[in-house]
C-alpha cells in the first residue's frame, strides 16, 4: 500500500479496484438518497487520474437520477490569467474561481441553480451554461482535481459533500498519461515531456500531498 494509502484510508473505508465493484459503489450511492434530499458527491484525484471518465462511468450505473458537474468550467479566462501572470500554471488551484465554484455547489445543493459552466478543452475557454442538471436529477457528482484537498479556499468544500471519491493512481502512471494527453493535443514529444513536467504533474504532486480523507478510494495500479 502507497504511502498515500496508509495517509487517508481508514480501516472503515471501502477500497475499490479499478472499475470493478461500480455497481456496489453506485448501490451505496443510491442508498445516501433514499430520504428524497439531493446527494453531493465529489469525485476528485490529481490530473490524470481518469476522474471525468469514471464520473460518466458511475453516472451511467445510477442513470437519469444522477448528472456529473466538472470543477474545469470554473477555470478563470485567459485573458484574467494573462494578466495575473498565472496563463502559463493554468490548472493550478489558484487559476480557479473556487469562490463561485462554491456558490454552484452551494445553490444546486439548495435546488436553486440547475446550470453550470463547462469547458471547451479544443478551444481552451469557458462554455457558460454549457451544462444541465437532468429533471430527475438527485445525485449530483462533481468532479475536479481540488476538491478534496486541505489548500487554503477549497479546504471548506469538504463540509460540503455527502461522500467523497478517491482516484488513487500512482505518479508513474499519471505522468505517462499526461503525456500521452499533449500528445493527442498535437504537441511534439518534448513538448508534451515539457507540459507535463512543468506543470500537470507539479500540480499533481500538490493535490497527492494535500489529500483529505475519503469515504471510497479507487486504486489504479496499471
Amino acid at each position: 500500500m502507497s504511502n498515500l494509502d496508509k495517509s487517508i484510508i481508514q480501516p472503515s473505508q471501502a477500497i475499490f479496484r479499478q472499475a470493478a465493484d461500480t455497481a456496489r459503489l453506485a448501490s451505496e450511492i443510491e442508498k445516501l438518497a433514499i430520504r428524497g434530499n439531493r446527494v453531493l458527491i465529489a469525485i476528485a484525484g490529481a490530473p490524470g487520474s481518469g476522474k471525468s471518465t469514471f464520473a460518466e462511468h458511475l453516472s451511467g450505473y445510477l442513470g437519469k437520477k444522477a448528472s456529473v458537474i466538472p470543477m474545469d468550467g470554473f477555470h478563470l479566462d485567459n485573458s484574467v490569467l494573462e494578466a495575473k501572470g498565472l496563463l502559463s500554471v493554468k490548472g493550478a488551484p489558484q487559476t480557479f474561481d473556487c469562490t463561485g465554484f462554491a456558490g454552484l455547489v452551494s445553490g444546486m445543493k439548495e435546488g436553486k441553480i440547475q446550470k453550470f459552466p463547462t469547458f471547451d478543452r479544443a478551444l481552451d475557454k469557458v462554455i457558460p451554461a454549457g451544462g444541465q442538471l437532468s429533471k430527475e436529477a438527485s445525485i449530483l457528482l462533481f468532479e475536479g482535481n481540488y476538491l478534496l484537498c486541505d489548500l487554503s479556499g477549497w479546504a471548506e468544500l469538504a463540509d460540503m459533500w455527502d461522500g467523497g471519491i478517491w482516484l488513487d493512481v500512482p505518479i508513474d502512471i499519471l505522468r505517462a498519461r499526461l503525456i500521452r494527453r499533449w500528445r493527442d493535443h498535437g504537441l511534439s514529444d518534448n513538448e508534451a515531456v515539457k507540459r507535463a513536467e512543468e506543470n500537470d504533474l507539479k500540480n499533481a504532486r500538490q493535490v497527492l500531498a494535500h489529500a483529505l480523507p475519503a469515504r471510497w478510494v479507487i486504486s489504479q495500479e496499471e
